[in-house]
């Protein structure tokens, strides 16, 4: 149960978790939700709760990460931070694939293994829909995924010159700064190698600014990119890449000519959530004081939801807190304390060593918020710091 009320000023759902032996919590997905979770559950619940953390990689890393692999900062064995290290009390990671869910029962099949919940947390993240763009999976590359950064990095390493055509491909996506900050810091790519001159830079989106929730913060992307000779196509939509003639054709009619095309591709639930009915519009409905779904029992918290805000790691860490609390409020016969705010930070490279951080609550006042502070050399230190602190807090016993 949680004290704190919707909208239209009512109490949330309200789920009687009665104790009678130890809960068994699934947790499906290892990302930033389902690592935060298990710690926590292992921090304060481990005489409550046993914990399966079920995920079909091997390990996680940091989104930021895929840029450091694009342009030859590390390499991808830098940056992986493996399950296997896992070893919190009362908590079990299982390398397996979802392969079909039941929320009314909170029932759970794998590639291996069958799996029944007293308590159901589904944080599966978004899949790249590369399909849905006709022309993108053979004619673009992206670095949104580890493979698609290492792809990028091998064609970047002989463009030379030519027009870079970046376009957001459909929206809600991660990580709002994102592609913004891959123009920024292929901006300096080209200025190292001393053929910036050589290059044009150009981006497309559907947006009508960068940020949508605050004029400010997208003027300071906006004039951040100008500064670089980067222009921003606001409202257009990118529906198919014609390869042959290496053109970007909009919803609009118009068409944009390209040497290399950048994509952002289009989000979507993982398959396995759409076709056990959590999602509706798209995307599954949570209440937004305690991320519970419409099913007893089965949360819902991350990127997986329909939530009106940003996707984004840390905003699912957040929620994670709040679910957390909201379970062991529940166990003890109690009630959440602290609704969930829907608010983080998330850390924008300008290039240069120059490190920015954006700012944002989406639920805790009357309208969402959002500020950009810096950028500095001082938040660079800061955003290594903060994948340094959760690498030691998930990872390590």
């Amino acid at each position: 149960m949680s004290g704190a009320l919707d909208d239209e000023g009512e109490a949330p759902r309200l789920t009687v978790i009665v104790v009678t032996a130890m809960k068994h919590v699934v947790i499906l997905g290892a990302g930033f939700a389902g690592l935060e979770l298990t710690t926590r559950f292992s921090e304060s619940l481990a005489g409550e709760v046993r914990t399966t953390l079920l995920d079909q990689n091997d390990s996680f890393s940091f989104g930021f990460s895929k840029l450091d692999i694009l342009f030859g900062r590390k390499s991808t064995a830098d940056i992986l931070l493996h399950y296997r290290d896992i070893a919190k009390e009362g908590v079990e990671f299982r390398q397996e694939r979802v392969v079909s869910i039941d929320p009314e029962k909170r029932q759970v099949t794998t590639d291996a293994a069958s799996y029944d919940a007293d308590i159901l947390v589904v944080a599966l993240g978004a899949d790249y829909d590369f399909a849905a763009t006709p022309g993108f999976e053979e004619g673009g590359v992206e670095y949104y995924s580890v493979a698609g950064a290492e792809r990028m990095r091998d064609v970047l390493s002989n463009f030379d010159s030519g027009k870079i055509l970046i376009g957001i491909l459909g929206h809600p996506f991660k990580c709002p700064p994102a592609p913004f900050e891959g123009a920024l810091l292929l901006h300096d790519h080209f200025v190292e190698r001393g053929v910036r001159d050589s290059v044009e830079i150009r981006m497309v989106g559907p947006m009508a600014a960068p940020v949508p929730i605050t004029k400010e913060l997208s003027e300071s992307i906006l004039d951040a990119l100008t500064e670089r000779d980067i222009e921003y196509v606001p409202n257009q939509h990118v529906v198919e890449l014609d390869t042959r003639n290496n053109e970007a054709r909009f919803k609009s009619g118009i068409s944009i000519s390209y040497d290399l095309f950048v994509g952002i591709p289009v989000h979507r639930v993982p398959q396995v959530v759409e076709s056990c009915g959590l999602a509706i519009d798209g995307w599954v409905p949570v209440e937004k004081a305690n991320l519970a779904t419409r099913f007893p029992c089965v949360y819902a918290l991350g990127d997986v939801t329909g939530l009106p805000m940003a996707k984004a790691g840390v905003f699912a860490e957040a929620a994670a807190r709040v679910v957390a609390d909201d379970i062991a409020a529940r166990l003890r016969g109690d009630v959440l304390q602290q609704p969930y705010e829907g608010a983080g930070s998330c850390y924008i490279e300008f290039g240069g060593g120059m490190v920015g951080k954006v700012e944002a609550n989406f639920f805790g006042g009357p309208t969402p918020t959002a500020r950009l502070v810096g950028p500095s050399r001082e938040l660079a230190a800061d955003k290594v710091a903060f994948a340094s602190t959760r690498r030691e807090r998930w990872f390590e016993s």
